[in-house]
């Protein structure tokens, strides 16, 4: 600006104003020329599930989460239709679905009475002839009442080379059946005990609810080599945060009121499918921890022994 001295005060002014407006200019055209090499970003989610990431994998809850009620219920319609026990019993099994169906959410009350109902059932029955009338069960009542949308995310995982495994309550026997017939991988449910092929009317250890679950995705994981903050992890009920809290991927799908104000903290991804309402994203979770836990590999082996 010294160079500038000769000028008129005018003059001065007038150049000193073209030389701000000249850097501003150039000034302008260097960040326009930074604009245009930098990618455009189109503000979409990272793709998910990731393509041939073989360390993820998925894991859904069964019961108003994949299908519509509670599938120990309807196999209890299946095992009536066939004579396995009388009218009073299906009078129970009635009230316990319709129950479930309006409340939209487990109770372990109601799931413990279905189960020790099922089980006395079932005692002296051979493993065999379940497995078998479980085919017919899930082609006359289960079938039907898979949720399209949750269907639709496990297909995704599928496509994407990821495995994809049912975890639920529901005995293992049916729990399998349902995720062959849905192409899934496998599952993992409650176990009831046998001897020679025959149904003794007891549980090996405990119903696998609620933090049982967690444990043994965490045994699968450890034995499949997976990592969980790379997983996903899929359920309507606040009984299954334990297992939703392991994974980098929380789902709350149809979800009770405790589980949608968990995730609402959490920022958890939220899907329901109950009243056609587009689908909210509630957020991204933070990656949860990876351990491997002495009941959940017992509760692992204990299924690996009952398949063979």
């Amino acid at each position: 600006m010294a160079a500038l001295g000769w000028l008129t005060p005018r003059r001065r002014s007038a150049t000193a104003r073209s030389v701000l407006a000249g850097e501003a200019s150039a000034e302008a055209a260097r960040k326009s020329a930074e604009v245009a090499e930098t990618p455009e970003v189109s503000g979409k989610e990272p793709e998910f599930p990731v393509p041939g990431d073989e360390k993820a994998a998925a894991f859904f809850d069964l019961d108003n989460t994949v299908m519509q009620g509670a599938a120990l219920f309807h196999f209890g319609r299946g095992l009536y239709k066939r004579k396995f026990f009388e009218t009073r019993d299906l009078a129970r099994f009635a009230w316990q679905q319709a129950w479930f169906r309006l409340a939209g959410v487990e109770d372990p009350e109601h799931m413990q009475d279905a189960r020790d109902s099922a089980l006395s059932i079932v005692k002296g029955h051979r493993v065999a002839e379940l497995r078998s009338i479980g085919e017919e069960i899930y082609d006359e009542y289960m079938a039907e009442r898979i949720w399209p949308g949750t269907r639709a995310l496990a297909q995704a995982h599928l496509d994407a080379g990821q495995r994809v495994w049912l975890v639920t309550a529901a005995p293992v026997e049916i729990a399998t059946v349902i995720a062959r017939r849905l192409g899934l991988t496998g599952a993992l449910g409650t176990v009831a005990e046998s001897v020679d092929g025959v149904y003794t009317g007891k549980l090996v250890g405990e119903p696998l609810h609620g933090p049982a679950k967690a444990e043994a995705v965490r045994a699968l994981a450890a034995a499949e080599g997976l990592d969980l903050s790379r997983c996903a992890a899929y359920s309507d009920s606040h009984n299954d945060i334990p297992m939703l809290s392991l994974v980098g991927h929380p789902y709350a799908i149809n979800p009770d009121s405790k589980l949608r104000k968990h995730a609402r903290e959490k920022d958890w991804r939220l899907r329901d499918y109950r009243t056609g309402r587009k689908a909210a994203k509630v957020g991204i979770p933070a990656a949860a921890g990876v351990g491997a836990v002495a009941g959940g590999t017992a509760a692992a082996i204990a299924m690996h022994r009952r398949r063979r």
